[in-house]
């Protein structure tokens, strides 16, 4: 069995070795200048000798940004027809077969046009890293996945393409890229981020002051979380640090445990641990009797919580409370993650019992509990 682990403990080692480098750029929105700051590195780079090429950037227009390709090799866009227009995707065999050291690739979160190679563009990135080429790549932070309930309630907007954060996590090296909301608002009326046509709708949404703050600190949470998650792996500690491990336990409703599946995924990768998502299968949810709705919800959620980074622990019982409490034996749990319960009267009457028996046994074995509104 020892054996067994060393070498794939060493495996992991070599093929880490092989991976390319990832260095991300994380913004609280639009405008704040990651693309920018991509393409004078890119210069940067070339400046000292180092093979870059631009694999696909988004410039929008602004007149800053696009001065800046000026003199940077870039990598032919592969062309597809979509809908009767033609229209451009990063050409990922193109980014293979010429193997630059380092590629730039914008807008992480971006999803591909029907018949390209993969179906985001964060699995296209994955596919360079893994052939051994560098990658430069941005990211604004409401497309990250964990914080997609976060980020609609902030600003009423449902971002639809989301990153998962076990992408995030990959990264070699995460910067942000901040400004103030005023200095953000004053280049949005200047026209340096959106044309004029676009302004009054962008002032009543994601750059509205309040909202520019909250995002500004997710942002900075974010990084900073980051940072802590690469010292955690790689400063060698005088003494043992306690490893957390959550555990998720959800239901087969859907809203619910999605937000209960992102908060645990934020709280796992806040303390840079292993973590676990517990589905009990009870009688009348067998696969002859769930209703088909609430099977797709389950699998839906399911490849989420992989997206994110969980392992998925799926069990026929009878009594949830006593299948919890075996698992956080059986996985060394630190902490369990529930959804708020919607409780009744009645419910009260017939779950008081279970409740108050799950809450003594995760008491003695020293368990937190935490409720997910």
């Amino acid at each position: 069995m020892e054996e067994r682990k060393s070498a794939e403990h060493f495996m992991e080692l070599v093929t880490k070795s092989r991976r390319g480098k990832f260095k991300l750029y994380i913004g609280m929105s639009a405008g704040v200048g990651k693309t920018y700051r991509m393409l004078q590195e890119a210069h940067l780079l070339l400046k000292n000798g180092i093979d870059v090429k631009i694999g696909y950037i988004e410039t929008h227009g602004r007149k800053e940004t696009h001065a800046l390709l000026d003199g940077l090799p870039q990598i032919a866009r592969r062309k597809l027809f979509y809908r009767g227009k033609e229209l451009e995707e990063l050409d990922v065999d193109a980014v293979l077969q010429m193997r630059p050291e380092v590629v730039l690739v914008d807008e992480l979160a971006h999803s591909n046009i029907q018949g390209s190679k993969n179906d985001k563009r964060w699995q296209d990135v994955l596919e360079i890293l893994a052939s051994g080429i560098n990658v430069i790549s941005a990211v604004n932070i409401q497309h990250l996945e964990s914080l997609h309930d976060e980020i609609q309630d902030i600003t009423r907007v449902d971002v639809s393409e989301r990153v998962p954060d076990s992408v995030i996590d990959q990264a070699d090296d995460v910067v942000n890229i901040d400004l103030t909301a005023e200095e953000l608002i004053a280049r949005l009326r200047e026209g340096k981020i959106y044309d004029e046509s676009k302004i009054p709708a962008a002032l009543n949404n994601f750059f509205k002051n309040d909202h520019i703050l909250q995002l500004r600190e997710l942002a900075l949470k974010e990084v900073a979380s980051q940072v802590q998650r690469k010292v955690e792996a790689e400063v060698v500690h005088d003494r043992p640090v306690k490893k957390e491990r959550f555990m998720a336990c959800i239901s087969s409703n859907e809203k619910t445990a999605r937000t209960v599946i992102r908060k645990t995924a934020r709280l796992a990768g806040y303390y840079n641990s292993n973590w676990f998502v517990l589905y009990v299968q009870l009688p009348r949810e067998s696969v002859d009797r769930i209703a088909l709705d609430k099977q797709r919800h389950l699998i839906n959620n399911f490849k989420l919580a992989t997206e994110l980074g969980a392992e998925i622990i799926k069990i026929e019982g009878k009594n949830v409370g006593r299948e919890i409490m075996a698992q956080c034996e059986l996985r060394k749990i630190s902490t369990v993650c529930i959804g708020k319960p919607r409780i009744t009267l009645s419910k009260i009457v017939l779950l008081g019992d279970t409740f108050r028996v799950l809450l003594n046994r995760l008491a003695q074995e020293r368990i937190d509990l935490v409720i997910l509104s």
